[in-house]
Parts: structure tokens; sequence; C-alpha cells
């Protein structure tokens, strides 16, 4: 926490590949080692895979779980008294969703970060914003879902918080003409889940053709991708709809999981999502073994940021491909890559599967 609290101050997209790859390998020989001790079930999976912390030499060469893990076991590196607040993902029924266990000194840190990230993006100042959701989605007790960790996460960059939408996640139009109406003539910052946004906002604005003001701004928005891919709706076309119905030309997408909250990676101008100097992205084939630029494959993200538990090494169910490293337009440096959606549903074995 000392480390990641001194590089709040560097600029989060600074630090050229060498540099970053040093600073990453000595973070995650610290956390295998911190969760080792700290976390039993994460012990007994690396006593499996007989890890040698010596003998590890590469970034790529490091113990990853499958990120269902948590959907199985209880991982966390922290006592009962210390859980601040449980975050959940996004799932159909309790045993398909993962319970990530934080304490305070995480939820500051990923806090911190998120604000350093984002910031790099939107700027500092925060702006009235509209969240595309229902105001009942943050009233919980300790436990978080994706959609309330991010509300929640990103409603430190606004102000004026105002809900879009109702108990029925129906689009609340009274409510939208007073935020329209109110900030017509300055940025706003609108946030919310890709499909809520479009199926229950964008598309319910044009199909009772309610006409709102143009607002000028930024559009925050991730998840959900699964659904609009569904219905052939890409990024392309969605971002020219929020621009024709609400006047909005910078929408950013992102990319992000509960597991790994506060280490997320932003869409720039050139449609490219970036990695910090928190976080890092891996691609491998199905058999594990890594992948070439622009090639296609499995995403397994690193962040440096998960001290409460072991989530700091984690291979997905998503597919992407990195684009190139400390070479994007928009002058960031860090590894730039896209996302292609879920792997046609295939069940993948990893670390996760010592634990029975």
């Amino acid at each position: 926490l000392k480390r990641l609290n001194k590089l709040i101050d560097v600029h989060p997209f600074s630090m050229d590949k060498n540099d970053k790859r040093r600073n990453i390998q000595a973070a995650l020989k610290y956390l295998n080692n911190h969760h080792y001790k700290n976390c039993i079930h994460y012990k007994y999976i690396l006593d499996a895979l007989e890890y040698d912390q010596i003998k590890t030499k590469r970034l790529e060469q490091h113990p990853f779980l499958h990120v269902d893990i948590f959907k199985k076991s209880d991982l966390k590196s922290i006592k009962e008294r210390k859980i601040f607040k449980i975050m959940n993902s996004s799932g159909t029924s309790s045993a398909n969703t993962s319970k990530i266990y934080i304490d305070k000194e995480n939820a500051k840190i990923q806090t911190k970060i998120l604000k350093t990230i984002v910031s790099d993006f939107i700027g500092k100042s925060r702006m009235p914003m509209l969240i595309i959701d229902s105001e009942a989605t943050v009233k919980t007790g300790g436990n978080f879902s994706a959609r309330t960790a991010g509300i929640v996460g990103f409603s430190i960059f606004g102000k004026d918080h105002t809900f879009a939408l109702n108990d029925q996640l129906e689009i609340d139009i009274k409510v939208l003409k007073k935020f329209f109406q109110k900030y017509i003539n300055q940025p706003v910052l609108v946030f919310g889940f890709t499909y809520l946004i479009w199926d229950r906002f964008i598309e319910q604005l044009n199909r009772n053709d309610l006409k709102l003001p143009k607002l000028n701004g930024f559009l925050i928005h991730g998840g959900g991708w699964k659904k609009l891919i569904e219905k052939e709706i890409d990024n392309t076309t969605f971002k020219k709809k929020v621009k024709d119905t609400i006047g909005i030309e910078n929408s950013i997408n992102y990319y992000g999981m509960i597991e790994q909250t506060g280490s997320i990676y932003l869409e720039c101008k050139y449609g490219f999502l970036h990695t910090s100097i928190f976080s890092d992205i891996i691609i491998r084939r199905p058999d594990y073994s890594l992948s070439s630029q622009k090639e296609k494959g499995i995403v397994q993200t690193i962040s440096v940021l998960p001290t409460s538990y072991p989530g700091h090494n984690l291979i997905s169910d998503d597919l992407g491909e990195i684009i190139a490293e400390d070479k994007c337009k928009c002058g960031r440096l860090g590894k730039t890559f896209l996302i292609h959606g879920r792997i046609k549903k295939t069940e993948l074995r990893g670390c996760s599967d010592t634990i029975n």
C-alpha cells in the first residue's frame, strides 16, 4: 500500500514498457507472497502448482487464477472483522456470482487509483452527473453488485447526481427534462452500464419520440456488450446513436471486472483500451501459450491493487487482442488492446481446479 500511494502522484500512462514491466513484476512477487501467507486456499493452489518465486523470472510465468474461482470459493486475505464491504459480480443466481472481500485500506486505494486513471480522460473538475440507472441500485447494505460498485465508484467525478430511471428501470421524463434544461450550456458526465444505456435510455427515448436538449460532456459506460453484440450493435453504432439522441460526442467505453475493482481500462479517442501503470494485459491461446501481437486470444488481467483478496492475476472468459505498446497516437504509454466479447462457452481449466 505504501508503494501504491507513492505511485498515485505519477502520471498513470507515463511509464515505458521496461520500467512498467519491472514495477509489475515486483508487485506480483510481493502479492503472491502476501496472499500465500494470508489466504489458505491460495496457499493450497501455489503449493499444488509447485510455485517457486526464485525461478519465476518473467511476468508471464506468474501463476494466475481463473476468474470463476471467486464463484466457487471464499478467497480472502483478511480477517472477518476487517471486511469493509463485499462486492458481488453479476449473475442469474447466488451460485453464479463472485464474492470479493474488501477492507477499508483496499477500498481507499481503489478509489484513489480510479480517480487518477479516469481524471486523465475527463479532467479533474466534478461535473453534473446523470446516472442511467435507478436510485434503488445503490440502496444496498454491505453487499455491492457490479452496477452498485460502478455507480458509487464513478460518483466521485460528479455532482448533483441525478438518476434517469425509476425503480422499474423506465425513463423518468420529468427528471430528464429538468437535468437537460438545467445543464444545457455546461459539460456534464453521463454514466451507466452499456446495455442499460442502450435499451432503457437511448432506445426508449427514440421509441417514444422524446426530444431533449443536446448535452455536452462525457459518457462513460461499460458492461453488457454481450446482449448488444447479439443485436448486432457495435461500438461505432452505439456512439453514433448516443450522439444523435443526446448530443454527447465523447463516449468512452471501459473494460473492467468487479474482481479487480479500481484497476480499469478506458478507451481513448482512437478507439483503443489502455493499460495504466497499475495494470497489465496478457493474451493467451486456448492452451495458455502466449498469443502474438494482434492475435485474438483469452484475456488475462493483472492488477497491483488487490491486497485484501488474491485477485491480482486473473484469466477471464473474454476474447481480446493486444494492438501495440507505447505507440498510441493519443500519447499515453502502455499497451493498447481491444475486447471482442466473450469466448463461446468453453470450460476453461486453470489454477482454480486445484481446489475441490
